[in-house]
């Protein structure tokens, strides 16, 4: 064996073969796939370690797919966690606050105060980002009526 190759398992040593003597293999005694080529080990072909149960079925660089439900699973978890904080925030500022919009007064909550606020600059960004989807998607009609003409 030349400096450099490497034999695993065996400490860089050929393994033997089924009569334990190396220099039968050597000779020609049993062949190896390699033998012959300039470089190559003149001992038997390395074999892999065998491995048993469901990981001996699947390849070693298979990635998972991401799929749609795994992707909803994550969203649903996100939004529990995010629940949980926000019933945490709620439950933690309960000093009564005077709140006064458009004549209407009323004594709320601290954190429901902050939760409506909140709540509803969502609603309002939402809206505004659906009229202008709408408003995309029908020119995008427009221009697609105008290219089949």
């Amino acid at each position: 064996m030349s400096a450099g190759q490497y034999t695993p398992g065996t400490g860089g040593q050929p393994e033997p073969g089924p009569d334990k003597n190396y220099q039968a293999e050597r000779a020609g005694g049993t062949a190896a796939p390699n033998q012959g080529r300039a470089g190559a080990p003149t001992g038997p072909a390395p074999t892999s370690p065998v491995t048993s149960g469901p990981a001996a079925s699947q390849p070693a660089a298979v990635e998972p797919r991401v799929t749609r439900a795994g992707v909803v699973w994550a969203a649903v978890v996100a939004a529990l966690v995010l629940l949980i904080l926000l019933i945490v925030f709620i439950l933690q500022n309960q000093d009564l606050v005077l709140v006064r919009f458009l004549g209407f007064e009323g004594a709320v909550p601290l954190g429901m105060a902050l939760f409506i606020a909140s709540v509803t600059g969502g609603v309002l960004v939402a809206v505004a980002g659906g009229a202008r989807i709408l408003q995309l998607r029908a020119n995008a009609r427009r221009a697609r009526t105008g290219q089949r003409r």
